[in-house]
Parts: structure tokens; sequence; C-alpha cells
């Protein structure tokens, strides 16, 4: 059997390849790719010959020969040039992004970016057509692909599909504003199983289908066409044991003194690690810590602040604009509080290694994550498990799904800015025995709910599903 000709029983697609292709001078290789989804199907992934991946490369253009990595195989599929400015920079990240993320920024409706985004798809779904065996489970992944269940089943019926929408799923009075939103609903019920973030993401998708279809949901299953979808809440989790393994990593804990001994050795560090991204909050934080600082409920003399801002979307409309606003902010804090050779305000618009973001986890005495909306946040989860003496002070958004599993972290609403500067300022000043308790209690929960778990979860409950 010639590698074209092979299939294969268990088939992930995602708009990314768990690795993605780059140039150093005239030579390319395959490095990691960013992002929650990666670190959360490793382990699935990992030593599984019996597994491939399709999606991009990383690169426009024709896709490349299908490779191994970590014992799987990888299948790469096409984008080029146009069809990634329509489809990828267009439709999904300046319509459907803004969107599901409650309309921050206003949505753009073009008919050539959705033709874009149908014409991808629709070669994603003959991909994975040509790749599965008889049976075969197929998960597909995110908002990127919204589409593919639906067209897969109509070529490939025997197929068990599982869909995973990693980002929320809006209310309904905003999702009825799409003009595909019935397009985008059967997609979806192509699905056997659909599944999202938290309960209330479940809800709002369930509440859309009864809306433009008038199907009425049984609990959360949707009874369509002779064929029945499910819907749930399953929870992401993180890679607990390979973060674990880190934290206990002498050149890791190493590299942790040496950062916190180049800030200053500071008797309190706060940490942002975001992509830079309008959804995040970065800007609100930055004006809360100006303002403390202004009122001298937190001072320089004895706390800093760190703001990683992982490049994205450079090219997606008001990407730019955000990178301004935030660099901006960061020098007005450090322009009227900071001293000379001693910025109060440390900001790197670059991407760390997974290895040196353990590092700054180990030295934050107060972790901000405080976006305006985000499906899970797993930045907050990593913290907690890089916390094995139980010591630091998680400042969470309760408009992130990680809020609802993380209940003993210190909520914010991230619009109410004097209620963020409250938390702040009480997270830097809170006693160890106090913020001990709350952590174990998360640590707990973060353990008990790993990448490997979620897999598990949804792949049993697609199995089971009639």
């Amino acid at each position: 059997m010639t590698a074209e000709d092979q299939k294969w029983s268990f088939v992930v697609a995602a708009n990314r390849l768990p690795v993605r292709r780059v140039r150093e001078g005239d030579a390319a290789k395959w490095v990691p790719s960013p992002g929650g989804l990666v670190s959360a199907m490793r382990p699935v992934m990992s030593g599984n010959p019996n597994a491939v991946w399709a999606g991009w490369p990383g690169v426009p253009g024709l896709g490349a020969e299908p490779f191994d990595v970590d014992g799987f195989q990888c299948h790469p599929v096409s984008v080029s040039q146009g069809e990634l400015q329509l489809f990828y920079e267009g439709f999904s990240n300046a319509t459907l992004w803004p969107l599901f993320h409650d309309a921050l920024v206003p949505p753009e409706y073009h008919r050539t970016w959705w033709d874009a985004y149908r014409t991808v798809n629709q070669r994603y779904a003959d991909t994975v057509a040509d790749l599965a065996a008889p049976g075969a489970a197929v998960w597909i992944h995110d908002y990127h692909l919204l589409l593919v269940p639906g067209l897969l089943r109509k070529v490939r019926p025997d197929l068990r599909i599982g869909f995973f929408l990693h980002i929320p799923f809006p209310a309904r009075e905003l999702y009825i504003r799409l003009p595909w939103r019935t397009e985008i609903i059967d997609g979806l019920l192509g699905a056997d199983l659909i599944g999202l973030q938290t309960p209330l993401g479940a809800d709002n998708f369930c509440r859309a289908v009864t809306r433009i279809t008038g199907i009425k949901t049984t609990g959360k299953t949707i009874h369509h066409n002779g064929r029945t979808t499910q819907v749930g809440a399953f929870p992401i989790g993180i890679d607990t044991e390979r973060i674990a393994g880190l934290v206990a990593d002498p050149a890791v804990q190493a590299r942790a003194v040496e950062i916190r001994q180049s800030l200053g050795s500071p008797a309190t560090v706060l940490l942002g690690v975001d992509r830079l991204d309008y959804t995040k909050g970065i800007e609100v934080r930055l004006r809360a810590f100006r303002e403390l600082l202004a009122e001298r409920r937190l001072s320089v003399d004895d706390c800093v602040l760190v703001q990683i801002a992982e490049p994205s979307r450079s090219q997606v409309t008001g990407y730019a604009e955000v990178r301004r606003e935030v660099e901006q902010l960061v020098g007005d804090v450090n322009g009227n509080f900071g001293v000379m050779g001693r910025p109060v305000v440390h900001y790197l618009h670059q991407s760390h290694p997974i290895e040196e973001l353990v590092a700054m986890y180990l030295i934050a005495d107060v972790m901000l994550v405080t976006p305006l909306r985000d499906g899970m946040n797993l930045v907050a989860k990593e913290y907690v498990a890089c916390r094995p003496d139980n010591t630091g002070v998680l400042v969470l958004s309760e408009f992130t799904g990680a809020a609802q599993e993380l209940r003993a972290a210190e909520l914010i609403n991230p619009h109410d800015i004097e209620g963020l500067k409250s938390a702040m300022e009480a997270a830097a000043h809170r006693p160890s025995a106090e913020a001990g308790a709350a952590m174990r209690t998360m640590r707990r929960l973060v353990r008990s709910n790993t990448a490997q778990r979620w897999a598990e979860r949804f792949l049993a409950r697609l199995e089971a599903s009639p």
C-alpha cells in the first residue's frame, strides 16, 4: 500500500498542522505551531500510528508531502496567498472572530470572503474524505472549519464526526446578524457530536439552532433529517505532566532566578501573557496599573509588571491599531513612573518557548488574565500548574471559560476598571496563607481535568453517539 492509498482510523482536521514550516536562510524546517490546540492534542496524537492530522503547513501555496511527527502523520492542506487573505484574515478573523467574541469590534461581512471560506472548507472536507478509513472517527476543530462536518457528511455518511469549537459561541441575538447563519448551522449539524468550552456556549448554540431552523432540541440533543447531533460542554485542559516536568527542570528554575534578578529582584512581579489581540484586555490592565501607580496604591520601588504580547494576525484589520495603543500605554507608564535603567513595565512583543514561559510563571506573584471575552484561556491553567508551592494569585476575568472552573481565583469584570484595580492591589498584598488555600483548590481542578482527560471524554462520547 502506498502512502497515497493509506487510510486512517482517526483523523484530526484543524486550520493549522501541529508544526509549521519556517525558513532560515536558504533552508526550511518544521517547528511547533503556537496555540492551545496543539498542546492539548499532543498527548492524544503522539505515538498513534493510526492517526493523521490534516491542516495548513503555515506557508501559502502548494501543500508539502505528508510526513511523520511524534509518531503520527501530518497531511498538509494547501491554501493560496489569495485564499489566506480572504478565508483566514478575512472571513475567519475579521468576520467570525469578532462576532463570536461578543462583537467587541464590528464584524465585516463580504461575499468574496464567504466564497473563499466555502472553497477552503470544501478542500478540507475532500482531504478528510480521502484520508479516512471506513467508519473512522473524525475530529474537526474550530471556527475556521465550521462547514466541514456537513460537507463531509454528504460524501462519507459512514464516518463518526466530532466538532469542537475552541472560542465562545455567541448569544443568538448576535449570531443571527451573520448573513450565512443558516449555512453554518447546517454545516455544524453534519457532526454527530459538537463540543463547546462551557455550558453557556452549548446553550447559545442550541438556541441559535431553534431560532434559525425551527428544530426543537431535547436537552442538548438535536434531531434533524433522520439523524441526531448531540451538543455538550467539554472544557479543555492542559498537559500537566509536561508542565510539571518543566517546573522541576533545574535549567528552568535557574532561568527563573535569572529573570527575577534581571528585573531588579522586586518584591512583587505581576505578569501578563497574551496574544496581541483586542479580546485579551491588555490595554485595560495597563490603564489599571498606571492608575494604581499614580494613586500610590502600588509602588515602583517594590513591583514591576511584565507583559508578554505574542505577535498575532498582524495582517488582519485592527491588529496594528491594538499594538500601537498597547505600546503607547507602555511608554506612558514607563515615561511617567520608571527610573533610569529600571522600567516599571517590561514589555516583550515576541513569541517565547514554553520553557521560558514556565520560568516566567514561576516568578509571577500575581498573574493577570483579564480578557474581555475568551473561550477558555489556557494561560490561567498553565500558571496554576506552575505553582507547586501553592503561592501566587490569579486575577481572572469572569468572561473566560477558565473562570467556570477556577472559582477560587480573584474573579474580575474587565470592563470595571475600579474593580480590576482593587483586585490587582489586593493580589499584590495578599497573605501567603490566604493565597495558598485558593491555589491548592485550583491546582486540584487543573490536575483532574487535563488535556488527555478532555480528549478522552470527548472521544468516548463521540464513540457512544447514536
